[in-house]
């Protein structure tokens, strides 16, 4: 059972696949099209050094953890949007010395299936086609786009055994 009074993103682990209804939420992010998945890393790095500055210049805040969020199967490519929920959406896209064009969006309302990843990134995508099996072995179809929540922040001190990433799809 999920506390509903806590959003879904900042609740404890899910330990099994759970469905459940999700609001829509107001974001910030960057998002790149037909990006190389090669270079992923890149991506997050540039758009988090970003964003907090651009968002402490207009009074956003970051209200849950950082998401990318897929907007098609990856493939040697993948478009994608990475950021943060906030407490409210910029008026409008602005551009960074970084190069990126920081956007408001959101993450889609909707009936969700979620589960929690508890290890390194190295093991998502095997945590992936476990998810997306037992969605669908519990009579539900994944649709897109599915994200990511990066619920405990990596760092060079973090034990990557300790890592948790909340996996969520659309469904069905």
């Amino acid at each position: 059972m999920t506390d509903t009074s806590t959003p879904y993103f900042l609740a404890d682990p899910y330990t099994e696949v759970t469905f459940l209804e999700a609001p829509e939420a107001p974001t910030v992010v960057s998002a790149f099209a037909d990006f190389p998945m090669a270079d992923m890393a890149s991506a997050f790095d540039s758009t988090f050094s970003a964003l907090f500055p651009v968002l402490s210049a207009h009074g956003v805040q970051p209200v849950g953890p950082a998401f990318s969020l897929q907007t098609r199967m990856p493939s040697e490519t993948v478009d994608m949007e990475i950021g943060f929920p906030v407490d409210l959406a910029l008026a409008e896209a602005v551009p960074t010395e970084a190069g990126l064009t920081l956007q408001p969006s959101r993450l889609p309302a909707g009936r969700v299936a979620i589960v929690s990843h508890l290890g390194s990134y190295d093991g998502l995508g095997a945590a992936w086609g476990a998810f997306m099996q037992a969605v669908a072995e519990a009579g539900h179809e994944p649709v897109l786009p599915f994200w990511e929540f990066y619920v405990t922040e990596p760092s060079p001190e973090a034990d990557p055994a300790s890592m948790r990433t909340d996996l969520v799809t659309l469904i069905n």
